[in-house]
């Protein structure tokens, strides 16, 4: 299922021949900063770089004697560069490593999603602009409230998953971020000049201060920002669900020319995709919480939080990644029937011009009360006859005395409720927002978002 959303790159990213070639390039990069400092020979540096390379079967060898990843591969990859080993991973930790490739996966698979969040708001933004002027009925507690325009409900979507990617730029930017200061963060056996060139290198920044390792609250807060989006995406796949049933009709998954719904039904047309992306979204809030708990370690480290990320981290970024591609196609998709959608809302008679009559009577100076029991009283009269609720406002004289017919009439008039679709169109600006993304991305990786 979810390989024919996710693309190469993203589960590259996560790969753990790819993980191993960061941890090479990590170690080449540090020997060839010592070189430029003047603490390693140039001439070692550049065999090192020559020869470096890692057996990925040879470190498992190593690793069921050590029981230690980082030091079998440390020993695989010295025998692989012989004598000029010596000269790698000096003054390092394990955590140095592997907390700095962490900022790379993370740099790479966020740019992913942010762009993937783009692709999907310019699909949502289409159905905005293309349905301002559809009607459909609004409905708080699941009950018809009153008209709204389409394009507003989509413009509702493209702004929530714009915030979602608002908060997903900048909790990559502060995630997105490396350490090689030693074992407690004190620089004791390295200069933090190599810290600064290795990071140049791999594209992310070092962190401000360190201890043994990088901060997990900057991991956390990628985490909630994935399931955030995830939780937005499913909101929205929610409303498709619910107006996809069948007592409402309105906007339907698309169908493919194949496509079966049911093994026992052959009618059915389910919601499956969306149903889908709801139950996923849990996942993302469930890692969310395992990435919260990550932050609460000893001291300067320990190693409860090594296991969980290693989980976590990939499966959230792969998930989110997928949920957003997958939302996108179901958004370009969609079976959207404006027809039914008038016919649903004309079901109740006009009850919905309720707030409008009541707020005409009001502005005429009948005392709010009053207004409020003849609406409703009419109302009421207008759902348990055959009549319409224009009908039966009509048959109130005190009603037609205060606005009269016209007054009245005019209050029956569905253009009313989509008159300011566009000055909220505007407000919003529902405008091109990769690159102000883009923008943000690249602050938050130089530090300019506040994110330490």
């Amino acid at each position: 299922m979810i390989e024919r959303y996710s693309t190469p790159e993203m589960t590259a990213v996560w790969d753990e021949r790819v993980k191993l070639a960061l941890w090479v390039k990590i170690e080449i990069e540090a020997v060839k900063a010592w070189a430029e400092i003047g603490k390693v020979p140039k001439d070692a540096a550049e065999r090192i770089e020559k020869k470096a390379s890692i057996s990925i079967e040879r470190m498992k060898e190593i690793e069921e004697e050590t029981h230690h990843d980082v030091i079998a591969f440390l020993k695989a990859l010295g025998e692989e560069v012989g004598e000029d080993a010596r000269y790698v991973h000096l003054g390092m930790t394990s955590s140095d490593i592997l907390d700095t490739t962490i900022g790379v996966q993370i740099s790479r698979s966020g740019r992913l999603i942010v762009d993937a969040v783009d692709e999907l708001c310019e699909a949502v933004r289409d159905l905005a602009l293309t349905h301002r002027e559809t009607p459909i009925i609004g409905r708080t507690h699941g009950v018809h409230a009153e008209p709204m325009s389409l394009g507003l409900k989509f413009a509702y979507w493209w702004d929530e998953l714009s915030r979602a990617g608002d908060v997903l730029a900048l909790a990559v930017g502060g995630a997105a971020v490396g350490k090689l200061s030693g074992a407690v963060g004190t620089y004791a056996n390295l200069d933090p000049r190599v810290e600064k060139r290795v990071m140049a290198a791999l594209g992310i920044r070092a962190a401000d201060v360190s201890s043994q390792i990088v901060s997990r609250d900057r991991h956390a807060r990628y985490l909630n920002a994935l399931a955030l989006l995830g939780s937005v995406i499913a909101r929205q796949a929610l409303e498709v669900r619910l107006l996809a049933r069948t007592e409402t009709g309105e906007i339907l998954e698309g169908f493919a020319k194949k496509q079966k719904g049911s093994s026992a039904m052959p009618h059915k047309k389910n919601p499956i995709k969306c149903e889908q992306l709801c139950g996923l979204a849990r996942l993302l809030r469930s890692n969310a919480a395992a990435g919260l708990e990550n932050i609460e370690l000893w001291h300067e480290r320990d190693i409860s939080h090594s296991s969980v990320e290693r989980v976590i981290l990939p499966d959230s970024s792969i998930l989110a990644h997928y949920m957003t591609r997958k939302f996108e196609a179901v958004v370009r998709a969609l079976d959207i029937r404006p027809r039914t959608m008038l016919d649903n809302m004309m079901a109740t008679e006009g009850l919905f011009f309720s707030g409008t009559v009541l707020t005409k009577l009001v502005e005429a100076g009948m005392n709010r009360d009053d207004a409020y029991d003849s609406v409703q009283k009419a109302a009421m009269r207008a759902r348990e006859t055959a009549t319409t609720f224009r009908e039966e406002m009509e048959k109130d004289d005190g009603v037609l005395g205060i606005l009269g017919r016209d007054g009245l009439a005019d209050a029956f008039l569905l253009e009313r409720h989509l008159a300011r679709t566009d000055e909220v169109f505007e407000r919003l600006g529902i405008r091109e927002i990769a690159e102000e993304r883009e923008a943000a991305l690249e602050k938050a990786a130089a530090g300019e978002t506040g994110v330490n």
